[in-house]
C-alpha cells in the first residue's frame, strides 16, 4: 500500500470525524465504550449572558473539565468551586468514581487544590515560564 504525509494547521470536518471514529472504535474494542456524554455548566447574569462556565465530558467513570471560565467582576466569589461541586455532583449521577482538570494558571491551581484535587503531573515551560500542572480528585457518592 502506497501512502502519503499530509501536515495541515486546517483538518477537514470530515477527516476528523473520521479520525475520531476510527479512533473510538479500536477504544470500545479495547477496553469497553466510553460511554462519553458532554457536560457544561453555566452561570449567567440576568440577561441571560454566560458570566462564568465548565465544558467538559464524562466518559469510562471520569470527570474531564476542559475549560473553566470566571468573568473577572465574578473571581473570588466561589463561583468556580460552585460550578465544580455541580458538574462533581451529576458526573457522580452519572457514575463516575473520578475528576480531572488541568491549568498553568497558578490562581486556578489554588482554586482546584482547596476543592479537594490534587497533582499527579507537571509539564514544565507549558507555556514557558509557567507549568502545566494535572490535578484529580475522587469522587464520592
Amino acid at each position: 500500500m502506497k501512502t502519503t504525509l499530509e501536515v495541515t494547521a486546517e483538518p477537514l470536518p470530515q477527516d476528523l470525524a473520521c479520525l475520531s471514529g476510527n479512533l473510538t472504535a479500536f477504544n470500545d474494542a479495547d477496553v469497553g465504550a466510553s460511554g462519553r456524554k458532554s457536560l457544561a455548566v453555566f452561570v449567567r447574569d440576568e440577561t441571560g449572558a454566560i458570566v462564568a462556565g465548565i465544558s467538559g465530558y464524562t466518559a469510562w467513570g471520569w470527570l474531564y473539565v476542559q475549560w473553566l471560565w470566571v468573568d473577572e467582576k465574578l473571581r473570588g466569589r466561589r463561583s468556580a468551586a460552585n460550578m465544580l461541586d455541580a458538574a462533581e455532583q451529576e458526573a457522580i449521577a452519572r457514575g463516575c468514581h473520578g475528576a480531572w482538570i488541568d491549568t498553568f494558571n497558578p490562581t486556578a491551581e489554588k482554586v482546584y487544590r482547596r476543592q479537594g484535587y490534587k497533582s499527579f503531573g507537571e509539564l514544565p515551560d507549558f507555556p514557558v515560564g509557567r507549568s502545566r500542572i494535572f490535578l484529580q480528585k475522587k469522587l464520592q457518592p
